[in-house]
């Protein structure tokens, strides 16, 4: 019987990723990989911070940058003595991730740092020369969801550009891709469709770290580009088994639950489908759902 009515889908597959913990015989002990895991940002602290000592530098960030701890970058780097944190820059959502999917943002000055946070979701999506003028660096520290429709990494593509132009470095600290580095699916993206929800020739669900996709746009950008990896990561990992707390990185995005979801619901976007319920549920008019979950099921 046809009805109209909210799906339940993927059942199983969203199940699969949010299996047990790593167990003791893959890591020798049951909380090795947790202690041996650092974020991009800490490795920056841990060997890296000659990149940006004595620098003034531009932060892309949101809510999402944060440590292991939960501190943010923003503070990490507004409290380091031999780093001067001269600009933020915001991407979709705004840099606290509060504006609504498409929603305008505007420029503004930090309240308590007194510097200037740069709408990247405002009257320009790429970086201006005024912009980077009194930068020598210029840091990307965002999570992704591992979607080329997820539009951060389309920030990230267009800010190496701006860099490139006006002669900056870029440091991409690296973040793990949630639902994990082994798998790239569906179709590639035809350069006649590029666009802001899809800024390169990706596949859907393209498989890469934030760092990998840097230097993924950097083979045709060419920007002195410095990725700051993360440690005791490996590919086959997913974000539960790294031990992190997830934050929510945008609205409709505040749990690894819906990253999943996304991945699979976010293709009805554009179409009569509809997802709800944070990209877990998708519905439509005229859907005959017990079929429709059949042919998905199968899919």
């Amino acid at each position: 019987m046809r009805k109209t009515l909210i799906l339940l889908i993927l059942a199983a597959m969203l199940i699969v990723p949010f299996g047990t913990p790593v167990e003791a015989e893959n890591t020798g002990n049951n909380n090795t990989r947790l202690f041996e895991f650092k974020l991009g940002n800490e490795v920056l602290y841990s060997r890296y911070h000659h990149l940006i000592e004595g620098k003034r530098v531009g932060l892309i960030t949101n809510q999402s940058g944060v440590n292991s701890q939960g501190q943010s970058t923003i503070d990490v780097l507004a409290n380091d003595p031999v780093v001067d944190l001269v600009a933020l820059f915001g991407p979709e959502h705004g840099i606290d991730g509060k504006a609504a999917a498409g929603a305008y943002v505007e420029s503004y000055e930090h309240p308590t740092l007194g510097i200037p946070v740069y709408s990247l979701y405002g009257p320009t999506r790429k970086p201006t020369a005024n912009m980077l003028e009194d930068l020598d660096v210029l840091i990307y520290d965002i999570q992704d969801v591992g979607s080329r429709t997820y539009t951060y990494i389309s920030t990230l593509r267009l800010a190496m550009e701006a860099a490139k132009e006006c002669g900056k470095t870029v440091i991409v600290l690296d973040r793990p891709n949630p639902v994990g580095c082994e798998i790239a699916e569906a179709p590639v993206l035809e350069d006649r469709f590029e666009s802001f929800v899809g800024i390169d020739n990706l596949p859907m669900a393209h498989g890469m770290t934030v760092g990998e996709l840097a230097r993924f746009f950097n083979r045709e950008i060419g920007v002195d580009l410095k990725v700051v990896p993360m440690e005791g990561y490996t590919r086959d990992m997913i974000f539960q088994d790294t031990g992190l707390k997830w934050v929510q990185t945008s609205p409709n995005i505040p749990d690894i639950q819906s990253v999943f979801g996304y991945m699979a619901t976010g293709l009805g976007e554009g179409t009569g489908i509809r997802q709800a319920d944070k990209f877990k549920w998708i519905g439509g008019s005229g859907i005959d759902s017990e079929r429709f979950a059949r042919l998905l099921n199968r899919a």
